[in-house]
């Protein structure tokens, strides 16, 4: 059984058979590849060199093109718009990347790159990867523009038979700042007051989107860093106070309105919040963090692996991906593809972003092991 890219994570989703396991790279600023990785990736597979472009600048992720995808067999495609113009910056050893005309970096004294924007300032430390500090904004055309924009990509996106990945970052009700975790430990009442109003306003922009993109679309995310290392942010019985009922309401809408998929972004050990995304209506949980505490991936499976799709969870990046040899890369694949993607219910990446300093080899032996890993599961009779 041969099927497309589209009907592969539909049915991955579903829990009806596939060919194999589902494969992403980059459809989400949580499964992406740092800029400086993905120049050395492209360097190491004798592909074209060609401009770089730069979808997220502040974790400095690149926009992973088709020959990439193709060659790690990838069926799901990221849904941006695209810069309304961009330009080369050149930060260190020679190599340009394409990023937003309306981004300035400026070289300070001690070597690092500095950004400010909007009231918002990033840095990126000499020789560092990625920027750290606020999350300025680089886009200022007008929704109209923006949305036409989409609409056109969606289309172009939908022809190639992958599933299309509308990245919007729909915000999930919670903040891990200390001053809103304050607030709401102090004020459970106000925060839920303040998150029904949000909560309209995120209804009535998801319904945009839904009116604008249609069946052009398969999956949206939400996001809320909801844990740290060693334990959630928030205990259980405030989340259920202040946060739940309104990603329930929005997820409810989305649902009700559209076929798409809610793709729910939560780093860290997060397993005590894990039942309520699951009756909120989350489909897929991401980047299943097996190396935070209580986050167990046969714990995950046996608890959760028939209420949730697993987006993520196939390689530690934190104690594998960039330290390890591609042979611990590939044990470290198999073991968790077939814990998590056992009977299905899984689509593969990495546990968050692929870092700028991961060895090429290592991510060669991490996307082809998980595709005869996924193949080695669709083939066994659920």
């Amino acid at each position: 059984m041969t099927i497309s890219s589209r009907d592969r994570v539909r049915r991955t989703f579903d829990r009806q058979a596939v060919d194999r396991m589902p494969i992403d790279l980059g459809a989400h600023f949580s499964t992406g590849i740092s800029a400086f990785a993905y120049a050395r990736l492209r360097e190491y597979l004798g592909l074209a060199d060609k401009p770089i472009r730069i979808i997220d600048p502040v974790q400095f992720l690149a926009h992973v093109d088709d020959d990439v995808l193709e060659r790690f067999s990838c069926d799901v495609r990221i849904l941006r718009a695209p810069w309304a113009a961009t330009r080369p910056w050149t930060p260190r050893d020679g190599r340009s990347f394409q990023i937003p005309a309306a981004m300035d970096p400026q070289l300070q004294a001690d070597g690092s790159w500095t950004v400010a924007r909007n009231s918002q300032t990033m840095r990126m430390p000499a020789g560092g990867y990625f920027f750290d500090g606020g999350w300025p904004s680089f886009e200022d055309r007008p929704w109209a523009v923006q949305a036409a924009a989409l609409r056109t990509e969606a289309e172009r996106l939908r022809a190639t038979g992958s599933a299309v990945f509308l990245m919007q970052s729909v915000w999930a009700f919670f903040s891990d700042n200390p001053e809103w975790l304050m607030r709401a430990a102090e004020d459970p009442e106000a925060m839920a007051a303040e998150n029904a109003k949000r909560c309209d306003e995120a209804i009535a922009h998801v319904g945009r989107l839904i009116d604008l993109l249609g069946d052009q679309v398969d999956i949206i995310d939400m996001n809320a860093d909801l844990g740290a290392q060693k334990a959630p942010m928030i205990g259980p019985k405030l989340y259920q106070q202040v946060s739940f009922p309104f990603v329930k309401r929005v997820i409810d809408f989305i649902h009700a309105n559209s076929d798409w998929k809610v793709f729910m972004h939560s780093c860290g050990a997060i397993c005590p919040l894990i039942p309520f995304l699951a009756d909120a209506g989350v489909d897929a949980l991401n980047p299943v963090q097996i190396s935070a505490n209580g986050m167990d991936p046969q714990v995950l499976k046996q608890r959760f692996g028939k209420r949730l799709v697993f987006w993520g969870g196939g390689c530690n990046t934190q104690q594998v991906l960039g330290t390890g040899t591609p042979d611990e890369v590939r044990v470290n694949v198999r073991q968790l593809v077939g814990t998590l993607g056992a009977d299905g219910g899984m689509v593969f990446t990495a546990v968050h972003n692929i870092m700028g300093d991961v060895p090429p080899q290592n991510i060669v032996a991490m996307y082809d092991q998980a595709l005869v890993s996924g193949r080695e599961l669709a083939a066994v009779p659920a």
